[in-house]
Order: structure tokens, then C-alpha cells, then sequence
């Protein structure tokens, strides 16, 4: 059967379940993830995730682990943080939402103890078909430590690239994509940021994607900004598609999207993952033909959440797919 003309697909994370949470070993999260992917398969998503349910972090509930994971397993950087270094940190004023630094780099960055392969290998053996693997973007990762090392956040973001290339290169799956929450509200370091993401997309044998938001803290957003503001930016990067926060944003930010390359391909945030509403499949087929009517027809090649799911209860995030995929097919007049 061919594919359709849209494809579905999801961010990332996706809610821990229960009993990997009371009893966590290696078999149980490779138990686990088979289960976020059938229930992904089983709810109609071509593209799934893992669900990143190894990164998730007991201690850093705000952030599902997304950044303590990288950071802590990279070499150079310390995880062990002192009350001066938090008061560096604070000082930056750059991460206001944060007491701390998620680590102090103390010497250069290595690959460490890192081994993004094996994790993709991992997921591969309980994939079922193709999916997708994510990782977090080099300039995301900069912001969140204090650098004692380089005492240049260029020359640091870069040798986290460097880093981050040298593993994308052996990463075995459908589509590799580089997540980054933080450049939405700093446009002027878009230069850095798109050298950064080109260096580890480049690495990339297969599809490549870039996630975008603006923010998803506990549930919360923490980026002020406009997609308009950030065209150049988005134009420059060598993307295959881009997948972008749309549902909770405002409908005027499809008007910015116009202005995207024509090669690169649009993902549609249509679920809103910052509340437990679920959206119907007619709101979701609404959404894709909102779009489509500014972005024109054919535009739209991914429809997915705005983020990942892992805050929310599985009963919800569960029912949201059903209705993303359903929407999607409602919308292409197949069902």
C-alpha cells in the first residue's frame, strides 16, 4: 500500500508507565518500550517514537530527563554541583527557570560515557517498522551548563556538535531528529544554533527532522517569541521537514511559515500537550485544512503533537494519538 500524502507522527516522550516506574531493570524498559510502540502502531501513527523512556529522571520531574541524560554522560562535564557554582550560574541570568546548572563543564567535551547507538539499537529490536530516534540539540544543551572550561558558549555548543555528530553518525533507524526549545525565544543566536544542528544533522545517514517549541517545562511554556522572527533561521538548517508547536499557538504563525523553503517539509502541531482536552478527529481535520489553506496544498507532510506526552496520564495521551490519526485520515476523505 502506498503511504498517504500525510504522515503521523509523534514528538518524543511518551508517559512512563506505572510499573516501570515501581520496578525499573534493563528487560523492563525494553518491555516498555515495546509497549509504546504498539501503542502507537495500534493507534494509527506511521512514524513512532521510543517514548525516551530510558532518559527519564526521578529527580528531574520538570524535564523528563531530556538534558540531565546528554549532560551527565558526556565527558567534561560534572554533574556534581556546588552551592558557587549555582550562584555562577544564577548570575547568568539566562535560564531563569532553573536554581542550577544541570552540570559544570570542567574540562573538554568528550562522547564520555554517551551511547546514543545503543539506544537506538535498543528500540530497533521492538520497533516493529519504521521509527523515529531524538535526540537534544547542542545548543539547548550549552544553555543549561556552566561553562568552566571554554569561557566561550560558541566554542562550547560547537564541541557538544562535535560530539553529539560523531554518535548521530552510527544511529540505525527511519529518521533521526534534533530537539531544541530554546532558540525560539533567542533569535539572535540563531547563526550558532543552526551551525550546531547542521553539524550533527550532517552526521545523519537516513531522514532528518528538527523539532521546535517554545518551551515545555512542567507542562509550561518558557520561550516568548514568533515563528516569523525565526524564518531565515528555520531556511537555513538541512532539514528533511521541521516539526513545529502549532496547536498551541496562534493561528497567525502559519502566516510566518509561507516564507519556508519549499524543500523543507511541515510538521503540523495539531494536539496540544499542555492540556488534558482531548481534540476530536473533526478538530484535527480542521486544523490540517486551516493550514493547508494558508500553506497551500501539498505543504503539510507531518501531522503530530506539539511536544512530547510524558506529562501527562496515559488515558489522555493515549485517546489524543487515536484522534491524530483518525483526524489525519478524516481529513484525506479515507475513512
Amino acid at each position: 500500500m502506498s503511504q498517504p500524502s500525510i504522515l503521523t507522527t509523534t514528538v518524543g516522550s511518551y508517559p512512563l508507565p506505572d510499573w516501570l516506574a515501581a520496578l525499573p531493570s534493563e528487560q523492563a524498559v525494553i518491555d516498555a518500550t515495546r509497549v509504546i510502540f504498539d501503542t502507537q502502531r495500534q493507534a494509527g501513527i506511521d512514524l513512532p517514537t521510543d517514548g525516551e523512556l530510558y532518559r527519564f529522571d526521578v529527580n528531574h520531574p520538570d524535564t523528563n530527563g531530556m538534558i540531565e541524560y546528554f549532560v551527565h554522560k558526556l565527558g567534561g562535564c560534572d554533574s556534581k554541583v556546588g552551592r558557587e557554582d549555582a550562584v555562577r550560574f544564577r548570575a547568568k541570568q539566562e535560564m531563569g527557570f532553573r536554581a542550577k546548572p544541570a552540570a559544570v563543564v570542567r574540562s573538554a567535551i568528550t562522547e564520555g560515557v554517551l551511547n546514543l547507538p545503543e539506544d537506538c539499537a535498543r528500540a530497533a529490536k521492538v520497533a516493529g517498522g519504521a521509527f523515529k530516534f531524538t535526540l537534544t540539540s547542542p545548543y539547548m544543551l550549552a544553555r543549561t551548563l556552566l561553562d568552566e572550561h571554554y569561557h566561550d558558549f560558541g566554542a562550547l555548543t560547537m564541541a557538544i556538535a562535535d560530539a553529539l555528530a560523531a554518535q548521530a553518525a552510527d544511529l540505525k533507524c527511519d529518521c533521526v531528529q534534533v530537539d531544541e526549545a530554546n532558540i525560539p525565544g533567542n533569535p539572535a543566536d540563531a547563526p550558532l544554533a543552526a551551525e550546531s544542528i547542521n553539524r550533527v544533522l550532517d552526521a545523519v545517514k537516513g531522514q532528518k527532522a528538527v523539532h521546535f517549541c517554545f518551551g515545555n517545562y512542567g507542562g509550561q511554556t518558557i520561550q516568548k517569541g514568533e515563528w516569523s522572527a525565526l524564518i531565515k533561521f528555520l531556511n537555513s538548517l538541512r532539514a528533511d521537514h521541521l516539526v513545529l508547536e502549532l496547536a498551541h499557538r496562534p493561528a497567525a504563525d502559519l502566516d510566518a511559515l509561507r516564507e519556508l523553503d519549499s524543500k523543507i517539509g511541515v510538521g503540523l502541531g495539531v494536539v496540544d500537550i499542555k492540556v488534558n482536552h482531548v481534540e476530536t478527529a473533526d478538530e484535527i481535520a480542521r486544523r490540517i485544512e486551516s493550514a493547508e489553506k494558508v500553506l497551500g496544498a501539498g505543504r503539510v507532510k507531518f501531522i503530530h503533537p506539539d511536544c512530547g506526552f510524558w506529562m501527562l496520564k496515559r488515558s489522555v495521551a493515549d485517546r489524543k494519538i487515536e484522534a491524530l490519526a483518525t483526524g489525519r485520515d478524516r481529513f484525506l476523505g479515507t475513512v
